[in-house]
């Protein structure tokens, strides 16, 4: 949630909580994951970031939506990827629609300082990105 906060606060997904986020995977995932599923999950990070480098080059999405993105990455099985896909999409829209709703009702004066608000060409994609990083680890934790 401190990306989805820092992202509506200051439209910036700092690279502090794209490192913590990887460095709870190194963690996690080698406590947890078989030590060869856990090597190849990086392959999944390498991925993400190779196509959100170029996503960043092409003005589709800001470097830190990639950068957290692919530290996301490792998480998500690649058989859930489709899985993942559907929820991000779902969060999206929703996360657009409420974010777009909240800037022109009374709810602004509990954030009135937030840059979102103020940028009308941009969204902060770190909120439905991880809302979706949650999602998927509380439906694969009780699945």
């Amino acid at each position: 949630m401190w990306v989805a906060w820092s992202d509506l606060a200051r439209m910036k997904i700092p690279n502090k909580a794209v490192l913590a986020l990887l460095a709870v995977f190194a963690v996690v995932g080698v406590l947890t994951l078989p030590l060869e599923v856990y090597a190849w999950r990086y392959a999944h990070f390498a991925i993400v970031l190779a196509v959100g480098f170029l996503m960043t080059i092409t003005g589709v999405v800001g470097a830190g939506d990639a950068k957290f993105a692919a530290a996301m990455a490792p998480f998500v099985a690649a058989i859930d990827s489709t899985a993942v896909a559907a929820i991000f999409a779902v969060t999206t829209i929703l996360a657009f629609i409420l974010h777009r709703l909240a800037r022109v009702s009374p709810l602004r004066k509990l954030a009135p300082n937030w840059e979102s608000w103020e940028r009308t060409r941009d969204f902060p994609m770190g909120l439905p990105l991880a809302v979706t990083l949650i999602i998927y680890l509380a439906r694969a934790a009780f699945i």
